[in-house]
């Protein structure tokens, strides 16, 4: 499976970065999945949850707004506020 250059970034600092198979994330319209390949895109996002998806393993991000930028070179989601549950 080719994979999706996939970056979460806040003001503070870059929360994630790296090569992923899948991208789950809140739009404002619901809830909206990207793969490697998919179609150029921009999308507001709303409160919730950014799980990532790699192989077997899944982590989730909190997320408090923000924008999500699909290019032919990945996902960026620059969000007013991250931060990974658990750490």
């Amino acid at each position: 499976m080719a994979k999706l250059h996939f970056s979460l970034v806040s003001p503070e600092r870059e929360v994630f970065s790296g090569e992923v198979d899948q991208v789950i994330a809140p739009g404002q319209e619901g809830q909206f999945g990207v793969l490697a390949g998919h179609a150029p895109f921009m999308a507001t996002l709303a409160l919730g949850e950014v799980v990532v998806l790699d192989g077997a393993e899944r982590r989730v991000f909190e997320i408090q707004g923000g924008f999500a930028d699909v290019t032919p070179q990945g996902l960026t989601i620059l969000a007013e506020h991250a931060s990974e549950y658990g750490v």
